[in-house]
């Protein structure tokens, strides 16, 4: 499932995330930490892998298209669990 998201609002997202979530989804979805940090606008692909991101420029960092919400619903689903806490 695609969708589409500004850029500020995926690094909101990441910024929110508590210490030591990025390795969590790494570890849950079997990726390595660097194609997760790719996910979220990183650009380190000697040890990541490319995600499925693409970026329109425009206002707010532009437009992200996403290509698969996986990492995203996890991380939303972390972001849930904190509030609940």
């Amino acid at each position: 499932m695609t969708r589409l998201i500004t850029f500020n609002e995926l690094r909101e997202i990441k910024a929110q995330l508590p210490e030591g979530s990025i390795h969590r989804i790494a570890d849950e979805l079997g990726m390595d930490v660097e194609t997760v940090r790719n996910y979220f606008g990183g650009s380190n692909y000697r040890k990541g892998s490319a995600v499925g991101l693409h970026i329109e420029p425009g206002p707010n960092g532009g437009c992200v298209i996403l290509d698969d919400t996986t990492v995203l619903d996890r991380a939303l689903e972390i972001l849930a669990e904190n509030k609940a806490r």
